[in-house]
């Protein structure tokens, strides 16, 4: 038998899971009995991130939802069954550190972890030691998180599932020469290359984390209109195709918040994915190979980004 750590690498192609974009996520869930799995949901009480929350607690999970705005997060999730919701900052190592001690304090082992939150072409904001906030906050404050919560995630053997986008470009990759955009901050720029950031973190995490029975995969959830886009104008919306002038929805192949929470769910629990891991899916599949994502296992761009995470935040489950 072929062991954990020396399983070959899970093709970037199809599998034929014979759902499709327009699935929700209860759709990917029937059948499914979550009973004593404890996910981890960062972001998990806004936008698609409720729609998860929701889904996998009807499906029987046990859901934590960090969250910067714990108030809000009660407040939203206050008609939903087992849930329970802890202070988080995600821009801030000194709340994440926090925040996973108090979860490895409660013994428990972790099934699922999806790594939801983020913000989107935001203006030009420094946190922590001066790190640009899409990259802190997209990448690196999930990466600490999952680093410091490794013991719960190996105990549970399931799987770790970083939510990305369309707009991820691993072939492209990062802007080694200056990643905290320190010499002309774009906010699109610095957004793909969180994605991207994303994308590299899941790959690279797999091939670690596949030894102790933990896969690791990146999705794209598409075209969703939700609180993401709060840093957008209108106007740039309505440049974009996705609204006309009064705000509704122009572009049909937007989702709904059920149906773009689906992919994530459906990574973090289907059965068809037993044994794969590594890969970037979309539309409750795994992607078809593109430029962007074919192939990012084996990407040295993978390791490198690694290695800086480990540097910038002192954390790495993974050292001898």
């Amino acid at each position: 038998m072929t062991s954990p750590q020396h399983a070959p690498a899970t093709a970037q192609q199809p599998i034929g899971s014979g759902y499709t974009a327009r699935s929700s996520a209860d759709d990917v869930l029937r059948g499914i009995d979550l009973s004593g799995t404890v996910a981890v949901v960062t972001g998990g009480y806004s936008g698609l991130g409720l729609e998860t929350t929701r889904a996998l607690s009807r499906a029987g999970a046990t859901v934590v939802v960090p969250a910067r705005r714990p108030d809000a997060a009660a407040a939203a999730l206050a008609d939903l069954e087992r849930v329970e919701v802890e202070a988080l900052d995600l821009a801030d190592l000194a709340s994440v550190r926090a925040f996973a001690a108090r979860f490895l304090t409660s013994g428990r082992p972790l099934g699922i972890v999806i790594a939801g939150a983020g913000v989107m072409a935001c203006p030009e904001t420094r946190v922590g030691p001066g790190w640009e906030s899409q990259f802190a906050i997209n990448h690196l404050g999930h990466f600490a998180m999952v680093n410091l919560l490794w013991p719960a995630i190996a105990a549970g053997g399931g799987r770790v599932v970083v939510v990305a986008s369309g707009a991820a470009d691993a072939t492209a990759g990062m802007r080694w020469h200056d990643i905290e955009f320190r010499d002309g901050y774009d906010k699109w720029q610095a957004y793909v290359q969180s994605k991207t950031a994303n994308v590299l973190f899941a790959s690279h995490l797999d091939s670690l984390g596949r030894g102790a029975g933990v896969r690791a995969f990146s999705v794209s959830p598409g075209s969703i209109l939700t609180p993401l886009q709060r840093h957008l104008s209108r106007e740039e919306m309505v440049a974009a195709g996705w609204v006309d002038a009064d705000g509704n929805l122009l572009d049909g192949t937007f989702k709904t918040p059920a149906q773009g929470a689906a992919t994530q769910v459906w990574v973090a629990t289907s059965p068809q994915l037993t044994g794969l891991g590594g890969v970037h899916c979309e539309d409750c599949d795994i992607a078809q190979p593109s430029p962007r994502v074919t192939d990012v296992s084996g990407l040295d761009q993978a390791a490198q980004l690694w290695s800086l995470s480990a540097t910038l935040t002192g954390q790495d489950a993974f050292s001898a």
